[in-house]
């Protein structure tokens, strides 16, 4: 079984504590999550909600948080008794093909996300130092760098950043509430339900998106194994008591920053009068005009500090997702540095082809995509949880889950009827309709069949077998082992102190009867560009070194033979290994770590993948 985010799996001990040393101990993932709650997204859809209507949304907000809160207690339960993540769960129970669909919508959603991010990462930059946006979307790349820092360092080190971030925002927050005074009454009334529908239904789907972001629920059933529990009944009970203390605090603590916002936005700007405030940036020299210059500028601050603690989280639920549906592992910075760069495409493409003031609508815009994802992440979640056979007596409650049929009902079909409304404003504002009928109403229609699927699957398929509940597959009998001989050994050498453990490493692998190969690739940028034509001071060096290691081994009694090629390292030994038909390639390590393994390469992991023979790693 596959460990979700392995680098961090049980690394923070719980055991021997006891009373608040105890609750310390536990506290923590839910305000990993809780940053995803107030980053720039909901920053959007807070000012835009707030300026067009004042109060009125803030219902919406506290049943966003109810729900979060509800939701997020499911995934952490989820993680805590299976001691799996949404992710796997749904590799484990849906069928293969299923999970590439649900793979990609999790993805456009994390970019969605991770594209909140970076716009208002930038934004805040600008506001406080002059920044272009054009410059500050590029330096959020470095971001990914941050985030391999504070993992190396510890799961601990990676909490009091985000914590130290998230008091930053709402220490912010809190001096802004005294600086606008917002009339009470008049928030309190804020909390009356009502009727939505036009411009107030897509923004309040926008604050439910932001606020219930499904990324989110991957991340927190992952982040509550960080945790090192007794594998017991009491010990799990006693941690889904403590995670569940954790989460309702940070995330009570997440809706007072959004009320804040959208109260700051009602109070600012729609009671004087500005009711198309959309933008940050317009928000930014609107307090600064109304209220003088201490409010825009805890605005910007908050506004930076949401936007890297939030990016951090967003990266990881990336990380979790691509393991979790696909069981893809690929290197941890790379596969940041390509989340990252999927969400900077579009902010790149925004700001060249429409104007920097078209990024406040791209983030409400983001926000209302992640609320469309959300069906696909919470009804798995709702099935897992309510589940005897595989939760036991840690299945949810009835009333529990009536409670989040309810919440998963009315994300559906609020976004059903968004989707609606939107597709008929095409058909009535667009001249033509062909493009609707071949692009928009096929990807409508397969994504409501597939919400079918996700919806009933678990229902009608409730004989679970035995392949679903490994992601690695099942262990196989091992019978007496025959003798191995390798008769054509490849040994690459590279005339460091190294050679001398690597070939004979080789020669008790193959003995007197094996023939060995002494490999050396000449990659100088004369022998890269020239190739074999290259005859410099250093390819005639390596062949006489080359030469000398050949005539050692026939002085013992070995047969080997001298190979030179040129250019790739990694992909000459693959090429020479499958000419000489050799059944065994013996390969020192260089011991490479972090950024060395970056700038010096990574030879032996890329031909173990270019070649099909056993390759034996000597360190």
């Amino acid at each position: 079984m596959g460990e979700s985010l392995g680098e961090v799996h049980s690394t923070v001990t719980t055991s021997g504590k006891k009373g608040w040393r105890k609750l310390l101990a536990f506290i923590g993932p839910a305000y990993l999550v809780s940053v995803g709650y107030m980053d720039p997204g909901n920053w959007a859809t807070d000012i835009a909600g707030g300026s067009q209507f004042g109060y009125k949304l803030i219902w919406v907000l506290l049943m966003s948080n109810l729900i979060a809160l509800l939701l997020q207690s499911l995934s952490a339960r989820l993680g805590i008794v299976k001691g799996l993540d949404l992710a796997q769960a749904s590799r484990n129970t849906y069928a293969s093909w299923a999970n590439y669909p649900l793979f990609a919508l999790a993805q456009i959603a994390i970019i969605a996300c991770d594209l909140a991010e970076i716009i208002g990462m930038a934004i805040g930059l600008q506001l406080l130092f002059g920044l272009p946006l054009i410059w500050g979307i590029s330096i959020t790349i470095l971001d990914t760098f941050l985030l391999l820092f504070l993992l190396n360092k510890g799961m601990r080190s990676m909490e009091s950043f985000i914590v130290s971030m998230v008091f930053i925002v709402g220490l912010s927050f809190l001096a802004e509430m005294f600086i606008v005074e917002p009339s009470l009454p008049e928030v309190i009334k804020g909390f009356e339900p009502s009727v939505l529908s036009g411009d107030a239904l897509y923004i309040a789907i926008g604050i439910i998106g932001a606020t219930v972001m499904p990324h989110n629920l991957y991340l927190h059933s992952s982040l509550v194994q960080t945790r090192k529990i007794e594998r017991t009944p009491e010990g799990i009970r006693e941690s889904l008591k403590f995670n569940l203390i954790d989460t309702t605090v940070a995330l009570n603590l997440a809706f007072l920053v959004n009320a804040s916002i959208l109260i700051l936005a009602a109070t600012a700007f729609f009671k004087n009068g500005y009711h198309e405030v959309a933008q940050i940036q317009d928000a930014h020299k609107l307090l600064d005009n109304i209220f003088g210059s201490l409010a825009p500028a805890l605005f910007a601050i908050a506004l930076i500090a949401a936007g890297q603690s939030s990016t951090v989280t967003g990266t990881l639920a990336g990380q979790i997702i691509m393991e979790g549906h696909l069981n893809l592992k690929i290197q941890p910075w790379l596969r940041r540095l390509l989340t990252r760069l999927l969400a900077i495409i579009p902010a790149f493409f925004t700001i060249l082809y429409f104007g920097e003031e078209a990024l406040g609508e791209l983030l409400v815009l983001s926000q209302v995509v992640l609320s469309l994802q959300l069906g696909f992440a919470v009804i798995p979640l709702i099935h897992f949880t309510s589940d005897k056979n595989q939760m036991g007596e840690f299945a949810i409650k009835p009333w529990v889950k009536i409670l989040a049929w309810l919440s998963a009902l009315v994300i559906v079909v609020l976004n059903m009827k968004l989707v609606f409304e939107e597709v008929l404003n095409w058909f009535n504002t667009s001249g033509s309709h062909w493009w609707i009928y071949v692009f928009i109403l096929p990807v409508v229609l397969g994504i409501l069949l597939l919400l079918i699927y996700v919806s009933l699957h678990p229902v009608i398929n409730k004989v679970r077998t035995e392949k679903y509940n490994a992601l690695y597959g099942q262990a196989t009998d091992i019978s007496a082992p025959e003798g191995v001989i390798y008769s054509h050994i490849g040994v690459p050498v590279d005339f460091s102190g190294r050679d001398r453990n690597t070939i004979r490493n080789a020669l008790i692998q193959g003995g007197k009867n094996a023939h060995y190969y002494l490999i050396h690739v000449v990659d100088s940028a004369g022998a890269t560009y020239h190739g074999e034509k290259v005859m410099d001071f250093e390819t005639q060096s390596d062949f006489q070194n080359l030469k000398k290691y050949q005539s050692n081994l026939e002085d013992l009694g070995y047969k080997a033979s001298v190979l030179i090629d040129y250019g790739n390292r990694a992909s000459a030994i693959a090429r020479l290994a499958k000419a000489n038909n050799m059944d065994l390639l013996v390969m020192a390590a260089h011991g490479h770590r972090g950024i060395k393994d970056i700038i010096f390469g990574s030879t032996l992991d890329t031909v173990r993948h270019k070649v099909k023979i056993p390759v034996l790693i000597v360190r």
